[in-house]
């Protein structure tokens, strides 16, 4: 049996060696960053190392990293009790604090009428649609685009920003919310006073010293090219599955003057469940999901691409494939073969 292959990156990435190993070595460390003796003070300047390689791969500097159990947890904090409007292709960490009024047309792309009063994404999980972020917006999730695609938060004009360490190689359960200097941000969690005041709780050293050493990672692959590599893997796999004129679909690409992620496919050939789909590949080796992690397990039409105006059967039948580095040509051609010879079954079984 051939060995399995993991294209579900967007879900969570595999933990690099250097958040590995710098989790390890936070291991032993006995002391509590809010503690000022000698121990605490050695578990106060890792957890502050780690905000620096954070905020410094975030373009960040001077801005505040407050770190949280991940970007759920952030966009929490940072949309709670504001009365924010964002659209449907919102990750449903967001969307839940938001009121979904904003109008997203067939590129993916969403028209933000008061930015001081809504969220928007960088990049969508399910199609990798990449967005023009207008001046002053309020709250942007940057989960998806962190790692991936050149910015600075400093430059992007936002007032906060979420992150998730496992996206980029770090551990999971661990993120952080990123604001401005000066933005008000009311705590929901209250307790010591913890990160600023704005998250009370003894923070996860491990974790976090894990996330440092993954962004900073993160940051020289980007700035290495690693990505651009990527990307022409996933135009490989793209022309593959077009190959012998399949009828499929991929929402939100380029040749619609969209920007994209460079390693995100959203593949919907019309008339076969993506649910199904997902288990055809997985029994052939190929770990794929029928869209964001958080919501692949119900069978329900895709909220991103309804949103985006195909009906609720088409949207039933996408799937999702995400890579990062180390996926080969080699690999995603195998699962083009696969994806390929699944399709061709189940059109001579619906003919």
């Amino acid at each position: 049996m051939s060995e399995r292959v993991y294209l579900d990156w967007n879900a969570t990435a595999p933990l690099r060696a250097e958040a590995r190993a710098a989790m390890a070595a936070a291991m032993d460390l006995v002391g509590n960053p809010s503690s000022v003796h000698a121990e605490g003070r050695a578990a106060r300047g890792l957890l502050e190392r780690a905000r620096a390689q954070v905020a410094a791969a975030l373009g960040a500097e001077g801005a505040d990293v407050i770190f949280t159990s991940g970007a759920t947890e952030a966009a929490a904090l940072a949309c709670a009790g504001r009365g924010l409007v964002c659209s449907d292709i919102e990750h449903d960490a967001v969307r839940a604090w938001c009121d979904p009024v904003l109008p997203c047309d067939a590129s993916g792309q969403v028209a933000v009428s008061d930015p001081a009063q809504s969220a928007l994404q960088l990049a969508n999980a399910e199609t990798g649609v990449v967005q023009v972020l207008p001046e002053a917006l309020a709250v942007s999730d940057l989960t998806q685009a962190f790692g991936k695609i050149p910015f600075a938060f400093n430059w992007l004009g936002i007032g906060a920003g979420l992150v998730s360490a496992h996206k980029l190689g770090g551990p999971k359960g661990v993120g952080a919310l990123v604001v401005r200097r000066g933005t008000e941000i009311a705590s929901q969690i209250k307790g010591g006073g913890q990160e600023m005041g704005r998250r009370a709780g003894t923070e996860n050293l491990i974790g976090i010293a894990g996330f440092g050493a993954a962004a900073e990672t993160a940051a020289r692959d980007l700035a290495a090219g690693v990505w651009d590599e990527v990307a022409e893997i996933r135009n490989i796999l793209e022309s593959a599955l077009e190959a012998g004129g399949n009828d499929v679909i991929f929402p939100g690409r380029e040749s619609s003057g969209n920007r994209r992620l460079p390693n995100t496919s959203s593949i919907l050939a019309p008339g076969w469940r993506g649910e199904t789909q997902v288990m055809r590949l997985d029994l052939a080796g190929f770990a794929i999901s029928a869209g964001s992690a958080c919501s692949s397990g119900k069978v329900r039409a895709s909220r991103v691409l309804t949103a985006m105006g195909y009906d609720s059967e088409a949207a039933r039948s996408a799937v999702r494939v995400s890579i990062g580095p180390g996926v080969t040509r080699d690999q995603v051609l195998r699962f083009a073969e696969s994806w390929r010879t699944a399709y061709a079954r189940h059109r001579a079984r619906a003919a």
